[in-house]
């Protein structure tokens, strides 16, 4: 529904799929559910159509149609699941690896550094650890860690070191809790994108998304039949770095393999050699779009 997520480069990516008659594909993220309805609306009474999410909530928002299957679990299971309900190959995978709005907008979930709330940030709220779990336990270095890794911090030890000494005094619970301790060394002027950095590395972590992403694109090359498309929208530049070099090279670390011949050996056939991205309308309407990169090829 579009109130929950505005699904971004929609017309885009599911033309990206080619989908044919008597087709099955996959939408690994199925969020707010708009690439999975524009999906359903352009296959014919023979097609199948897997919807995962490992969110309940937004599952919960799924169509009724029966040539729909939904899964509540991370995409790095794709494999499984389909074989479970008795489909060896696939026509076409869609991951759009974005955060939804609904989650950044539930003030509860704790995504978001614009509200007062939990530090919660599990995309599954069955999983274990938060992120307040994190910075109350996880050490100084690897806070510094995962704040360079997967946000990129400027400053991460110092971060980190804050952290560290705020929580020996009192146990860091909320957004407004971290963001206090944050606030004597945000930088003028960029306040918002630095914190931002911040939050995305935490979630990150919380959801071992950089994880989950790799075992689920090493996945493709067994679900996907030859001729199947794989069509993945990134949002940052570690996701996308990772999708750019498996399309390339069949790996993530993109480690291009030779043959006897000294021929290339890769998987793919890349449409895309330059990403899409949306226009400037979509964006003045989606303002999450502006980072969005969509990538596209074809199982060899």
């Amino acid at each position: 529904m579009e109130s929950y997520h505005t699904p971004v480069l929609l017309e885009e990516s599911v033309s990206a799929l080619a989908l044919s008659p008597g087709g099955v594909y996959a939408d690994v993220t199925f969020g707010g559910g708009g690439h999975t309805r524009e999906i359903l609306s352009r296959l014919d009474s023979n097609s199948r159509l897997f919807a995962m999410d490992k969110d309940s909530d937004s599952l919960a928002n799924a169509p009724q149609d029966k040539r729909l299957t939904l899964i509540h679990n991370n995409f790095r299971f794709l494999n499984n699941y389909i074989k479970f309900h008795g489909v060896q190959k696939l026509d076409g995978i869609l991951a759009d690896l974005g955060v939804s709005s609904h989650q950044f907008d539930t003030e509860s979930r704790g995504f978001s550094f614009r509200f007062d709330s939990p530090l919660d940030m599990r995309m599954n709220t069955l999983a274990k650890h938060t992120a307040a779990h994190i910075l109350n336990n996880y050490s100084q270095e690897d806070i510094s860690l995962i704040l360079y890794k997967y946000g990129e911090v400027d400053k991460s030890r110092k971060i980190a070191q804050l952290i560290c000494s705020q929580r020996e005094r009192v146990e860091i619970k909320t957004t407004t809790d971290l963001n206090k301790l944050l606030a004597p060394v945000l930088p003028k002027f960029s306040e918002h994108k630095y914190l931002a950095k911040i939050y995305q590395a935490l979630r990150i972590e919380v959801n071992s998304e950089m994880r989950a992403l790799e075992l689920f694109l090493e996945g493709t090359k067994e679900a996907l039949k030859p001729g199947g498309r794989l069509v993945v929208i990134t949002y940052h530049s570690l996701e996308d770095r990772m999708v750019k070099n498996f399309l390339r090279s069949g790996n993530t670390a993109g480690i291009i393999e030779k043959d006897l011949y000294g021929h290339f050996e890769t998987p793919f056939t890349i449409i895309t050699r330059k990403p899409i991205i949306p226009e400037e309308e979509e964006i003045a309407s989606n303002t999450r779009a502006r980072s969005a990169k969509l990538r596209i090829a074809i199982k060899n």
